[in-house]
């Protein structure tokens, strides 16, 4: 059974459960086994993070920069042997999806994330000297469990994902849950976090630490422990909720990405004029992937015409053609009939798709359902069931008026995208829904797909609920992404030297006055 990262080093799971990984391509097992850590081991972790969040007090921030940087750099020196894991246990492609687009994408953040540290370009210093207040930023003070998604295995992992890069950053020790669909590919980074660890002797043993898994029920024990000062997870809505409540009930941040239909609104003159763009550019994006990506437009809505009618017959066409890509896992095809099922005893109906694919491997059927703008205003929230694949619901607006009432219906997404006439007839109706759409998703796109985020200081990926647990946040773009993971401290009448002593951004006596 492969070893947890515990206070530094690898070290034998007191588990006497495990698991393994399967290849969803095939559908046949993996050779390794994983451990389920029992409460005990995870108390075990909370307490060793508790300890590296104490002596990570006063830390030069170019310490944690340079651990961040080091990261990179080992995984850079093993990206083949990384990326040929994650693809065999996810079934993603290897080229270019993981070891270019994905990997880059891993090393950029991290190094973003290194130079914020650097810079504390994340915190929010006040000085007040007239009234001898001042306030900051800081560290959590304990340990931020990490808990990645299937669908990233490199960008979005509990080890060296945006999550991780983001807490680091912050001064905090991360305690990162490895995903069951790929435990490999996380055990891979995590021997290349040990090795930026030796690299960097000033930062405490439990920096970082590693576990695979752990029954639903310890899991929710460990987010309660005080020791654990905040969460970031990304998942699914049922599991986001529930941490999310454990959380609550605790008294501590959780930072929850769980579920978004994306929608996609064509505007009836934009219809006419980009029918075949609004085809090509939606198959492509849902098909990424298989469907399974946080941003996968999962709803489109447009006008009745028989503009409307050729784009359905375009798409379905274009899903048919395609070949179904593999799922990240088992319960994959599962998910996705139930999502149908749901979709259909609402109303809709499926035009293309909606079958499991027979054979040994994880596949579904490229999908698409459409629905009336009626249906969907009677029953909106079985509507907006999300479908986890290359599936989506087209829904027929009786008029522009409908449109507007079913955006007023939606739940909060990560994104929202409007393809409209460029020659400004669309104007009208524009006016009306973006203003809606905005206070719906987290990022408002125009002429384009959602599938696809830019690490970027200005990009937000968040959302209202249940896209996210808080509107307020973004899980990517440095330095925004940081600031969940710290918290606000004042000091009044407090003198310079003694906060000299406790807050290291403030080491120079020139940043007081």
């Amino acid at each position: 059974m492969q070893p947890i990262f515990c206070d530094g080093r690898f070290v034998a799971s007191a588990a006497t459960e495990g698991f393994t990984a399967i290849n969803p391509a095939t559908g046949e097992p993996l050779p390794e086994t994983y451990p389920v850590s029992p409460r005990a081991e995870l108390g075990t972790l909370a307490a060793a993070g508790k300890r590296a969040a104490v002596a990570l007090r006063g830390i030069e921030p170019a310490r944690l920069g340079e651990f961040l940087e080091r990261c990179a750099t080992e995984i850079e020196g093993s990206a083949d042997a990384i990326a040929a894991c994650a693809a065999r246990e996810t079934g993603l492609a290897l080229r270019p999806r993981l070891r270019e687009v994905e990997m880059a994408r891993t090393l950029h953040q991290l190094r973003q994330a290194a130079a914020s540290a650097r810079d504390r370009s994340w915190a929010t210093p006040v000085v007040d000297a007239a009234n001898n207040l001042r306030a900051d930023s800081c560290a959590l003070g304990g340990a931020v469990l990490v808990i990645g998604p299937s669908n990233f295995p490199l960008a979005f992992n509990g080890v060296c994902g945006g999550d991780f890069a983001s807490a680091i950053a912050a001064g905090n020790p991360v305690i990162a849950k490895a995903h069951p669909g790929h435990p490999g590919t996380t055990r891979l980074l995590m021997e290349c976090v040990e090795r930026a660890l030796q690299k960097c002797p000033a930062l405490p043993r439990a920096m970082v630490q590693m576990f695979y898994q752990c029954t639903p029920q310890d899991g929710l024990w460990l987010v309660g422990q005080r020791e654990v000062a905040a969460v970031g997870f990304t998942g699914s809505r049922a599991s986001g909720l529930k941490i999310k409540e454990a959380a609550d009930r605790a008294g501590k941040p959780a930072y929850v990405e769980m579920s978004s239909v994306n929608p996609v609104f064509v505007l009836p003159a934009g219809l006419e004029t980009k029918s075949a763009k609004v085809a090509e550019d939606f198959a492509a994006s849902v098909l990424l992937a298989a469907g399974q990506m946080c941003t996968s437009p999962g709803l489109v809505i447009v006008q009745a015409s028989p503009a409307a009618e050729t784009l359905v017959a375009d798409v379905a066409a274009r899903l048919r053609a395609a070949t179904p890509g593999v799922l990240l896992g088992a319960g994959g095809p599962t998910q996705l009939e139930g999502a149908v099922a749901t979709l259909c005893g609402a109303g809709a109906r499926v035009v293309v798709g909606g079958k499991r694919v027979a054979g040994a491997g994880c596949r579904f059927e490229n999908t698409l359902l459409r629905a009336t703008g009626e249906q969907f205003l009677a029953a909106p929230d079985a509507l907006q069931t999300e479908a986890f694949g290359s599936a989506a619901l087209f829904v027929v607006a009786r008029d522009g008026d409908e449109m507007l009432a079913i955006a007023e219906a939606l739940h909060g997404s990560l994104t929202g995208s409007v393809y409209s006439d460029d020659r400004g007839d669309d104007e009208e109706l524009y006016r009306r829904l973006a203003p809606i759409l905005c206070e719906r998703v987290g990022r408002l796109l125009n002429d384009k797909m959602p599938t696809g985020v830019t690490v970027s200081p200005a990009m937000n990926h968040g959302g209202p609920f249940p896209a996210t647990g808080h509107p307020g946040f973004t899980g990517v773009g440095f330095p925004a992404a940081i600031r969940r993971f710290s918290k606000l401290i004042c000091f009044d009448h407090v003198r310079p030297g003694r906060m000299c002593q406790t807050h290291s951004s403030w080491s120079d006596p020139r940043s007081l006055s």
